[in-house]
Formats: structure tokens, sequence, C-alpha cells
């Protein structure tokens, strides 16, 4: 896994250095005193998803696939706030009964800044330090929340630290730490808005994407290429990396979308 995140995720040193100290500290302790829980955030385009996978598939035979990993989605599990009561129920019984099944399943909640407000207290028993809930021992469960909430946030310090001179790879968690609080644990449309799993310091790694620079996108252009067997063409990558804004303005520092859509204009270069 350290490796593969070495090798492939591009412009995140603050995620491998996090990730890694998370899940080893995890793995090698064999009576945890409670589940890993990490949250993902950042913008569009600049890993959560390819990292919350890629760590599924080095933990999980089957990967994703697995039947012991559990990916939720508001748009698609709860879509609707009336019933949010019913939902309550349902995933509390699901978490509960899979736990029951397997005391090392991984829960992935998706777009939590989706979320509706009060829904995921539902799990707060199961994230703590608590023995055994409900009859189930399940301190060694994976939880993984991946949101887009925060990003604007990160962004901005990213740009401000940029125009002071700092480079990326100097940023540290306690240059964002705060700045990804206030977006996503003070914001009424977050999932997370006045959560106990917040006031109850259950998360154990708050981990930042930064916004990728157009030399990260050409890597994501490069690895693109060689997966879909195509010839590696200078010119391509440029043009590939050209086509995708960047911002601000003036400047144009930081991709608006991160990789999120280099697969997918390559077709139009080649």
């Amino acid at each position: 896994l350290e490796c593969d995140l070495a090798m492939n995720l591009v412009g995140q040193p603050l995620v491998r250095q996090q990730v890694m100290k998370g899940v080893r500290e995890f793995l090698e302790n064999r009576n945890p005193v409670k589940p890993l829980v990490m949250s993902f955030h950042g913008s569009t385009g600049t890993g959560k998803t390819y990292v919350s996978s890629m760590l599924i598939r080095y933990l999980f035979q089957g990967g994703l696939q697995s039947p012991y990993v559990h990916q939720f989605s508001p748009m698609l599990h709860f879509p609707h706030a009336e019933r949010i009561e019913q939902y309550k129920e349902s995933l509390k019984r699901w978490i509960q009964g899979n736990l029951t099944n397997c005391g090392r399943s991984a829960f992935l909640f998706d777009e939590m800044d989706k979320m509706h407000p009060g829904l995921i207290d539902v799990i707060i028993p199961f994230l703590g330090p608590s023995w055994v809930v409900y009859g189930t021992n399940y301190r060694k469960a994976i939880f993984i929340f991946v949101s887009n909430a925060g990003g604007e946030q990160i962004n901005d310090m990213t740009l401000d630290l940029w125009h002071a001179r700092k480079d990326r790879e100097e940023i540290s968690l306690q240059d964002l730490e705060q700045a990804i609080s206030k977006a996503v644990f003070e914001n009424p449309q977050s999932g997370f808005w006045k959560s106990g799993i917040i006031n109850e310091h259950l998360i154990d790694f708050v981990v930042p994407f930064l916004p990728l620079k157009r030399h990260h996108v050409k890597q994501c252009v490069v690895s693109e290429l060689v997966q879909q067997g195509l010839e590696v063409r200078l010119g391509v990558v440029q043009e590939v990396a050209d086509s995708i804004p960047y911002f601000p303005e003036e400047e144009k520092i930081f991709s608006s979308t991160g990789c999120k859509t280099v697969a997918s204009r390559i077709s139009f270069f080649f």
C-alpha cells in the first residue's frame, strides 16, 4: 500500500503520511480500543475515492466487492429527507448485523457533504471506545468518510501559502486543520453539522487532499495513457493538461477538476 501510494498518488504528501500512519498503527495493534475512523476532505479529482478504494483493495480480498466492505452514498441509499428516521434505523441495523458477521468490516460513506444532518449520528455507538455495543465487539472495524466539504478552504489556504512562497510539500496538517473544521463541522449543509461524532472527537484522522498543479495533471495523463495501453506522446500529455481549467483566473496555478476528467479527455487528442 505504501509503495502504491508513493508511486501512483500524485501530489498528496499529507495523505500518504496520514493514511499510512493511521492504517499501520491500527493494524499493528492486536487490541485496538476503538475502530479506525478517517475523514477525507478535498475538492473533486484530488484522489479521495482513489485512495479509499486502494486502501480497501489492500486490506480485503476482492476489494470493494468483498462481502465485508460496505459503501453508502446519500443520493443512492438516503435520498429522501422525510424518511430520515427510517434510514437511521436501517443504517444502525445494517452496521450492527455486519459487525456481528465480521468485526473486521469496513464502512465507506461517500459524499458526506450531501448526507442529511443528524443521520450519521446513529453510528456513534460503533465509533467510540466502548467495549461492546448491542452485544457486538466492533473495535477492529474501519470507517472512512469522504467529502468535498472543506475543499474550497483547502484550496484557498494552499493558494495563500503558495503566494507566501511556501511549497505544497511544506504544508502541514496544522496549516489546514482549522479551516477544514470550520468548513465541515460548522456548516448546516454538512452531514457532520452539530454531530456528536465531532463533539466527542471520534474521528482519528482528518486527511486533507490538496489541489493539484499542472505538472501533477501531466503525471495523471501519463498514468492514464499507460493504463489504456497507448503510446506516451509528450505533445498529447501537454494538450490534455492544457485543456483542463485552472484557477485562480489570472495565474492558473491549480487544476479546477484535479485529475477527474483526464481519462475522458485523452480520446480527443489521440
